[in-house]
C-alpha cells in the first residue's frame, strides 16, 4: 500500500498532521508548484517567490531526512497547472492507494479536496490542522447562538485555555487588554532598529528568475526580496523581533512614518501563515520575554492578542461562514478599485507611501492596511470584492482565511457587524495624529472642504450621510451622527457635491501642474 501525502505551500511545518506517521520507505510526499495558485489573483512577485522558495527549501529538508519527495516545479514541462491534475498524475506515477492531506486554509481548496475521493476512486483522509490554538469545531461551539461575535470575549477564553499571560485564574497585570496603552504616535528622533533581511541563496535566486520571466507584469519589486525562506532563518527573524523590537512594539504599534515600513512590528506573519513558525512557539517566546523582564506587559499582551486572539478569531469566522460570507455587502459599495492602489500614482501622500512600500516589500503593517488603504476604500464605497482581491494579491502573508474576514468584516464592514462592532471610518485627522504623512502631502489635512481639502475629510462625512440608514442606530456611531444632525441642509449638500466630484476624478493620475495648484 502506497500513501500519497500532499503538502501545500502554507503547510511547511515538519509536524504538520499530514506527515504524522509518515513511512519513509513506502509513502510519497507530493509538493507541486501550480500555475492556478500563482494566478487566481495577480499575486505580488515577492509573494510568489517567497512561497515557492520556501516550498523548495522545505522539500529539500524532507529529502535530507530520508523521505521520498515528489516535487513538481512550476516550469516542469509536464506540470498540469492545478492541484487536482497533479494529484492525478502522482497517483498514476506511484500507483497510490490512498491520500492523506491536512485541511487547507482556503474554502475553494477544501471543496477541491472533497471531490478527490469520488474523482479518483480512492480513500482521501483530510486531517485537522492542529497548528492553531482553536480548532474549527471549538470555534463553532463558541459561536453557537451568537448573532454577532466580539473578539475580546473569544480572546479571554483562549487565554484561560492556554494559560498564556495568566496568573492562576486572573490575567497577568490584573487586566485582559492593554490596548489603551498602545496608541502612541512615534516621537521625534525615534530610530527603529534596522531589520533583519535575508540574502537570497542560489535556490531562491533561481525562483526569483522564474518569477521575473513569468510574472513580470504582476505588482512588486522582486530585487528587493529579503524574506526568510527556511525555518532556521524564520527563527532568527523571530528572535530579532523579540530582542530588538518587542519592547517598543506596544507603545508604537499604531504609528506610521515615511520611509519606515517596519517600525517595531514583528514582520513574521508570512512565516506564521506558511508554517515556518508556529503560533504557539511565537506566543511562548513573547511571554518568556515578559517573564524575564525583557519586554513590558503592554507590548507582550498586545502582540499575543494579535495571534492568540485576532488571528484565531478571523480563521474561526472564515470557516464558520464560508462560502456565503463573501457574498454580503452591507453598505452596498460598488465602485471599482482606483488604479493608484497598484501604481501609487496619487497626490494623497499617505496612500502613495503605503502603496510604494507595499510594492517594494509585499508588506504593510496593520494600521497602514486598516486606516490608510482600507479606510479610503471604505469611505469611497469600493466594492468589497475589488479591495479583497487587492489585499490577497499584494501581501506576502495573505491567504484567504486570514485576508477575507479582515477585509470583508474589519475594513469594509461588509458583513454588517458580524466581526467588528463598528466601521473603522476616520477622517484625515487620525492619519495626521498617527503619522508624518500629512506634512508633505499636496492636500491640507486641516481643511474640511474645497479643492485642497484632504480627501479623507471630504469623504468621511459623505460616508456618514450615505450610510445613515444602515449605521445611525449603531451605539458606537452615536457621536458622529449627533454631529451630523447639527449640520444644515446646505452643508450636507456641499459635502455630497464635493465628495462626488472627488470620486468622479479620483482615478485620473495627478499631473505636476495639479499637484502644484493644490500646494498653492
Amino acid at each position: 500500500m502506497t500513501t500519497l501525502r500532499l503538502i501545500l505551500g502554507d503547510q511547511l511545518t515538519r509536524d504538520i498532521s499530514s506527515l504524522d506517521g509518515v513511512d519513509g520507505a513506502h509513502d510519497i510526499v507530493l509538493m507541486a508548484e501550480v500555475a492556478e495558485e500563482t494566478t487566481y489573483v495577480r499575486h505580488h512577485q515577492q509573494k510568489i517567490a517567497f512561497i515557492l522558495s520556501a516550498m523548495r527549501h522545505f522539500a529539500q529538508s524532507l529529502t535530507q531526512e530520508g523521505l521520498r519527495v515528489d516535487y513538481v516545479k512550476l516550469d516542469d514541462p509536464d506540470n498540469a497547472g492545478s492541484f487536482t491534475s497533479e494529484v492525478a498524475r502522482a497517483i498514476a506515477r506511484h500507483k497510490i492507494s490512498r491520500i492523506i492531506v491536512t485541511e487547507p486554509g482556503e474554502w475553494r481548496v477544501m471543496d477541491m479536496m472533497r471531490s478527490w475521493s469520488h474523482a479518483f476512486s480512492i480513500d482521501v483522509e483530510i486531517r485537522e490542522d492542529d497548528r492553531f490554538f482553536c480548532s474549527r469545531g471549538r470555534f463553532a461551539r463558541w459561536a453557537e447562538g451568537r448573532k454577532s461575535y466580539r473578539m475580546e470575549f473569544f480572546y479571554r477564553e483562549m487565554r484561560r485555555e492556554t494559560g498564556l499571560l495568566m496568573e492562576g485564574d486572573e490575567p497577568a497585570g490584573g487586566q485582559w487588554n492593554f490596548d489603551h496603552d498602545n496608541r502612541k504616535s512615534l516621537p521625534k528622533g525615534a530610530k527603529p532598529p534596522k531589520r533583519d533581511r535575508f540574502t537570497p541563496d542560489a535556490m531562491t535566486r533561481e525562483v526569483m528568475d522564474l518569477v521575473t520571466q513569468r510574472y513580470a507584469q504582476h505588482i512588486g519589486d522582486i530585487e528587493n526580496f529579503g524574506w526568510a525562506v527556511t525555518r532556521k532563518d524564520a527563527l532568527e527573524a523571530l528572535d530579532h523581533f523579540i530582542q530588538a523590537c518587542l519592547p517598543a512594539y506596544g507603545d508604537y504599534q499604531d504609528a506610521m512614518k515615511e520611509g519606515e515600513p517596519f517600525l517595531y512590528h514583528s514582520v513574521i506573519s508570512p512565516y506564521l501563515n506558511c508554517g515556518l513558525l508556529t503560533a504557539r512557539e511565537v506566543c511562548l517566546a513573547a511571554e518568556l520575554a515578559w517573564k524575564k523582564d525583557q519586554a513590558p506587559l503592554n507590548a507582550v499582551e498586545g502582540f499575543i492578542r494579535q495571534i492568540l486572539g485576532w488571528r484565531e478569531y478571523v480563521r474561526g469566522i472564515y470557516w464558520q461562514h464560508m462560502p456565503n460570507y463573501v457574498q454580503s455587502n452591507a453598505l452596498g459599495g460598488t465602485r471599482k478599485l482606483p488604479s493608484f492602489y497598484w501604481t501609487g500614482d496619487t497626490a494623497m501622500n499617505c496612500i502613495a507611501q503605503v502603496v510604494e512600500e507595499t510594492k517594494a516589500n509585499a508588506y504593510a503593517h496593520h494600521i497602514q492596511r486598516l486606516m490608510v488603504t482600507g479606510n479610503f476604500a471604505l469611505l469611497a464605497g469600493i466594492a468589497p470584492a475589488e479591495i479583497e482581491a487587492w489585499y490577497l494579491a499584494v501581501y506576502a502573508d495573505a491567504f484567504e482565511w486570514v485576508e477575507l474576514p479582515n477585509v470583508h468584516g474589519m475594513v469594509m464592514f461588509a458583513d454588517g457587524g458580524l466581526l467588528a462592532s463598528k466601521p473603522y471610518a476616520a477622517s484625515g485627522a487620525y492619519i495626521d495624529r498617527m503619522s508624518d504623512y500629512c506634512k508633505s502631502c499636496a492636500y491640507d489635512v486641516k481643511a474640511k472642504s474645497g479643492a485642497t481639502a484632504c480627501p479623507f475629510n471630504r469623504l468621511y462625512w459623505h460616508f456618514m450621510i450615505e450610510n445613515q440608514t444602515a449605521l445611525s442606530r449603531n451605539p458606537r456611531m452615536a457621536m458622529p451622527y449627533r454631529t451630523l444632525s447639527k449640520m444644515t441642509d446646505a452643508r450636507r449638500a456641499e459635502i455630497t457635491r464635493e465628495a462626488q466630484e472627488f470620486l468622479e476624478e479620483m482615478d485620473r493620475p495627478p499631473s505636476i501642474r495639479h499637484q502644484t495648484q493644490l500646494k498653492l
